[in-house]
């Protein structure tokens, strides 16, 4: 490569790895909020928030680039060691040298990796967060998280509650009497109940800001696990029960199979 090409290549480098990548994101950024399915990864409420973002930093690439090409690397002074290298031009070779392969490499690797992510963003289509995730989640806490500071337990009134606040409620409540024979109607995917329980999971991820932060919801219902997959919607209408040790539980009165809703999670 000619040696005025190498500025110029590395120029064109830095700006992709700033700007380039920044406005790729926030492309995508605002197709996923005109579409709606930006809230597969943040909740409704961050929404007009990441979108507002977006535009400011596309607003920012494009006057970015309006900026002669490598302008944007002066710092428009001198820093004064001419003189000192001039004198010793030796001094400092070798381990500056050193430190500008690392750092080469370093910037090498990590505009692949950042490439990679953008394109990944790109070409793979919106999904909601797996089955085997919500899985692997149940019980890292009993008590949730999102939701349950306006769950008012040993209060009768559910007729709002969703999965996360029954799971709360599950999870907490030590009047369930209270909640003995409150009608139900639920949508979730089914997992596997606890071995040796008669019944399967009703599951929710809930997510407090982003799908980064998403909890497992699981509320027990007593129908034959092998009617059900593993991963399969299901609206669930019925009422909970409380055994006799006071444990909660949902008992159907219908059970339906769906498909994955458009929001698959609680908020």
């Amino acid at each position: 490569m000619p040696e005025q090409s190498v500025p110029r290549a590395r120029a064109l480098a830095t700006r992709w790895l700033g700007v380039g990548l920044a406005a790729v994101i926030a492309v995508v950024t605002l197709g996923l909020g005109v579409t709606g399915r930006l809230t597969l990864y943040i909740s409704p409420e961050s929404v007009w928030f990441a979108c507002t973002a977006a535009v400011v930093t596309l607003a920012g690439a494009i006057w970015s680039c309006a900026l002669p090409l490598g302008e944007e690397g002066d710092h428009g002074h001198d820093h004064g060691h001419a003189t000192d290298a001039a004198d010793d031009p030796d001094h400092f070779a070798a381990p500056a040298s050193s430190r500008r392969t690392l750092a080469g490499v370093g910037a090498v690797a990590g505009g692949v990796i950042a490439t990679g992510v953008v394109a990944a963003a790109l070409v793979l289509p919106p999904a909601s967060l797996s089955v085997e995730l919500a899985m692997s989640r149940a019980g890292e806490q009993t008590a949730l998280f999102v939701g349950a500071d306006t769950v008012a337990l040993g209060v009768a009134d559910t007729s709002t509650f969703g999965v996360g606040d029954w799971a709360s409620v599950f999870a907490a409540s030590t009047n369930t009497a209270a909640y003995d024979g409150a009608p139900v109607t639920l949508t979730g995917f089914v997992t596997p109940g606890k071995a040796g329980d008669d019944g399967v999971n009703l599951t929710r991820l809930i997510i407090t800001h982003c799908v980064i932060d998403a909890q497992t919801a699981v509320l027990p219902v007593t129908v034959d696990p092998d009617d059900y997959a593993t991963g399969q919607w299901v609206e669930i209408t019925g009422t909970v029960r409380a055994d006799a040790d006071g444990k909660l539980h949902i008992e159907p009165t219908d059970v339906v199979a769906i498909d994955e809703p458009g929001d698959p999670y609680e908020y």
